[in-house]
């Protein structure tokens, strides 16, 4: 992986982490998240003038991402609902990419190499360990592992959507215009039927945070997807999600959530991860 997609991936799963931590404490986390989709599709209309329309054999993926991604964010929303930040973003971050280098050796014969295996596997051994309470599988809380794996196989899902379909776009950058202003839709077309019209004024009141949270997930996520026109799409993924280590920082200075050995035991094997696939 060169040094410049390896550092814009770095700084993508930064962002990450913040929009995370700030969906994570706000007070009703789906409006939260449906005000981030709206976000990132208004700023996507806003520039779709100067970027290509896609093909007609790239809307596949984009169509199958955004009805993912709606998975994915459900899922997220109750497992934040049923446990700390601290221990439901690693595991649903963590376990993804494992899903998604499996996935795409199985339906496009992408092999990454050596390096890239072992980082990927240290990345997830890392921040699976960090989302263990205590140290023993039996103390994690039940409903929040069950949404928290959901999550993740929504993750690699969208992310599999996304690694091919942007290759066949005619850039990431029209790439993910689209498919923003196609989830954004989506979202809040989900989010009229399941709340109905009185949503409206809530996310009106609370359009900044639909703001900054839509500008960090939309640079995040536009990132990794540049990133997958020049490096494998696993090892993509598993770098992105070195932003659990950020997401540890948040925690426990801003959100006041614990701090172990065992998860500095896990920060370990995440850094070991991300040198290994900077090897790659």
């Amino acid at each position: 992986m060169s040094p410049i997609v390896f550092t814009a991936v770095l700084l993508a799963a930064a962002m990450h982490a913040v929009w995370n931590a700030m969906v994570k404490v706000h007070l009703d986390r789906f409006v939260s998240i449906t005000l981030m989709s709206a976000g990132m599709g208004t700023m996507a209309l806003i520039v779709s003038p100067f970027v290509d329309f896609p093909a007609w054999g790239v809307w596949p993926f984009i169509l199958a991402s955004a009805v993912f991604q709606q998975g994915y964010k459900l899922c997220l929303i109750k497992a934040y609902a049923a446990g700390d930040l601290a221990q439901v973003y690693p595991l649903a971050r963590g376990s993804a990419p494992l899903l998604t280098t499996i996935g795409a050796f199985a339906l496009i014969n992408e092999h990454p190499g050596d390096w890239a295996v072992l980082g990927i596997a240290l990345l997830c051994a890392g921040t699976i360990l960090m989302s263990l309470r205590g140290g023993g599988l039996e103390k994690l809380n039940r409903e929040a592992i069950a949404y928290a794996f959901s999550t993740s196989f929504f993750i690699a899902c969208y992310t599999l959507a996304d690694g091919n379909g942007v290759r066949l776009a005619s850039s990431a950058f029209s790439y993910a215009v689209w498919l923003f202003i196609t989830d954004g839709t989506i979202s809040l077309i989900l989010a009229l039927v399941l709340r109905g019209p009185a949503i409206l004024p809530v996310m009106a009141r609370s359009w900044k945070i639909g703001v900054g949270v839509g500008g960090l997930s939309a640079a995040s996520y536009g990132i990794a997807m540049w990133a997958m026109t020049l490096a494998p799409i696993g090892a993509v993924a598993a770098l992105r999600e070195s932003s659990i280590l950020f997401a540890m920082i948040i925690s426990v200075a801003f959100l006041r959530e614990g701090l172990g050995l065992w998860r500095f035991v896990a920060g370990v094997l995440i850094v070991a991860g991300v040198v290994a696939l900077r090897l790659a």
